[in-house]
């Protein structure tokens, strides 16, 4: 019988803008056997709702999270098996009818703002990385993103950042640092961040 070995998951959390997305895919791009799972994936769909009032749901809460589902596909890829991972569009607030299939591989990013929230999804962590930002950083890597590749106007930008993204941020994801094995800066050289985290994973597969 062939004997299944258990993934190392690595959780990477941090406030919008912070910088973890692109710490957990250049970490991925550098680690073999490796792949990211975004728990953005996991949005709770909101067909049941009308187009005004999805607009209007706060996405910056832990409860718009599909905690059940991210904790069954993560214990499945403990056990050794692949899953189906959502795919959500964040124009229509709904998932997707088509998913992604992931089988298992030896090292699991779970990546996202509440990565560090869930004290079931904590526990099987390996290792948990939480990415400081300054918060006037991530605002403004924010409005720049969201002006130039979603068409957004600074003013709206602005408005829910101050509204949902930093009151969220205070409340759920900036406390969840203390959880963290390893803090990292957003705002020094991503390359540096990068050899850090994978020194540390190195010593933790070890």
């Amino acid at each position: 019988m062939l004997q299944t070995v258990k993934p190392l998951f690595i959780g990477i959390a941090g406030p919008s803008g912070s910088g973890k997305t692109e710490l957990a895919v250049q970490v991925s791009q550098s680690l073999p056997g490796s792949v990211v799972l975004n728990l953005d994936s996991y949005y709770i769909s909101l067909d049941h709702l009308s187009r005004a009032e999805r607009d209007a749901c706060n996405f910056d809460v832990p409860d718009m999270l599909d905690w059940p589902l991210i904790n069954e596909h993560l214990a499945d890829l403990s056990c050794g098996l692949g899953v189906e991972v959502p795919s959500y569009s964040f124009t229509t607030h709904s998932r997707e009818p088509v998913t992604a299939r992931l089988e298992p591989v030896p090292f699991v990013i779970v990546e996202g703002i509440f990565a560090l929230y869930d004290a079931e999804v904590r526990s099987r962590l390996d290792l948990s990385i939480y990415v400081h930002t300054p918060d006037a950083v991530c605002y403004a890597r924010r409005s720049c993103r969201d002006v130039l590749e979603r068409g957004r106007t600074e003013e709206s930008v602005r408005e829910q950042y101050e509204q949902t993204v930093r009151p969220g941020a205070m409340k759920y994801v900036w406390p969840t640092q203390e959880h963290a094995l390893m803090v990292v800066s957003g705002v020094q050289p991503i390359s540096r961040s990068v050899a850090e985290v994978l020194l540390r994973i190195t010593q933790r597969a070890c």
